[in-house]
């Protein structure tokens, strides 16, 4: 699956990966491949992109925004992005 992290001021991230973990404005969710195409608000909070089931390939503090999942395409537009920890 493609996963972009965009800011207003730049691409933060893009790539394949396994799936992504994400801040909803309700709690935690994940988005693996395959997934039903999906729209949702985030809340401020700590983005987990997955590189296979058990490893994790970078780590993101995001401020509040959007995900949008459509045919195996996550992009996730948010206000703000650090990156935390990246493998």
């Amino acid at each position: 699956m493609n996963l972009e992290i965009l800011t207003p001021e730049k691409k933060v991230f893009s790539g394949d990966v396994y799936g992504v973990q994400l801040p909803g404005v309700t709690g935690l969710f994940e988005v693996l491949g395959k997934h039903a195409p999906l729209v949702s608000a985030l809340k401020a909070g700590r983005v987990k992109v997955l590189k296979d089931k058990s490893n994790h390939l970078a780590y993101f503090d995001v401020q509040g925004g959007f995900v949008e999942v459509i045919n195996n395409n996550v992009t996730v537009l948010v206000e703000g992005a650090t990156i935390i920890e990246s493998k």
